[in-house]
């Protein structure tokens, strides 16, 4: 039997484990290996098959900065909600005090998870490796690339205020023609919001493929030229209930299986002859 793909995963050296714990559970459902990575613990990017740049403490609560209590969604709520089943008012809180219980106490800044994470993305862009960028990550994949930062996104919430919740209550455009509608089967969906930044200029070579549907806020982005590289704002590891939201996973691991294979197939480069036609030493 072949071997299954292995995933790097990136997150923050302390802290970080809900992500890592939902992400390693997705890709094994999607039938890939998970190997964590963070700037105490670097795997060298040729024993991967495809790498996910994960989210992190500059969107995410800790226990230095909580997500205070009236912005978590009340029982009324989710009950108001359309579309929202039982699994999703279980697994909300659940993860949520997941993420609680395993957040690093650390500053919201991580400069060398940002130098180490630019380096990862340049390596796998520079091998053609499948790439998914996970809020953080895709906002790192656009900064790698030349692009810029808002630093804060609250003055572009005005009419509707700004939504911040693990379940897939924000509605989100996706442009027909991308990568990312094919993956999902989809051109709208609901998502979730953990971030208080979000990509202001686009950086080289990416294309933005999905967008917030009352503000324009940047959702989604690709690399043209590579054959997987997505960007999504919000945590599709939080959303196990969300089939098509594992759709991302699944085809990250279908695409890190294809190189597999491809490396595997491709012929080894031929050895210089000396001049009886025996390979060089």
């Amino acid at each position: 039997m072949q071997d299954k793909p292995v995933i790097g995963v990136t997150g923050p050296t302390q802290g970080g484990t809900a992500a890592w714990l939902f992400t390693w559970l997705a890709l094994w459902r999607a039938g890939a290996r998970a190997r964590r990575i963070h700037t105490q613990k670097r795997v060298p990017l040729d024993r991967l098959d495809g790498l996910i740049i994960g989210g992190g403490a500059d969107v995410a609560p800790d226990k230095t900065d909580p997500l205070p209590i009236e912005d978590m969604p009340s029982a009324e709520e989710f009950k108001k909600e359309r579309g929202l089943r039982l699994r999703d008012l279980i697994l909300a809180p659940l993860i949520f005090l997941v993420r609680w219980f395993t957040a690093a106490s650390t500053v919201r800044a991580d400069t060398a998870r940002d130098e180490m994470e630019k380096e990862l993305i340049r390596a796998a862009l520079d091998r053609q490796l499948p790439l998914l960028g996970i809020c953080r990550g895709a906002q790192i994949l656009n900064t790698t690339l030349g692009g810029t930062l808002h630093q804060d996104i609250r003055n572009f919430y005005v009419d509707k205020p700004h939504v911040w919740t693990l379940l897939p209550k924000k509605e989100i455009a996706i442009a027909p023609e991308s990568h990312l509608a094919a993956v999902l089967s989809t051109t709208t969906a609901k998502v979730n919001s953990l971030h208080n930044q979000a990509i202001r200029e686009l950086g080289r070579h990416l294309q933005i493929v999905a967008q917030e549907q009352h503000n324009d806020i940047v959702q989604a982005i690709e690399v043209t030229e590579q054959p997987f590289c997505i960007g999504v704002q919000w945590h599709p590891e939080y959303l196990p209930q969300v089939d098509r939201q594992q759709k991302l996973f699944r085809a990250l691991v279908q695409e890190a299986k294809k190189r597999k294979c491809s490396m595997h197939e491709a012929p080894s480069p031929s050895k210089p002859l000396n001049q009886d036609g025996l390979p060089l030493p």
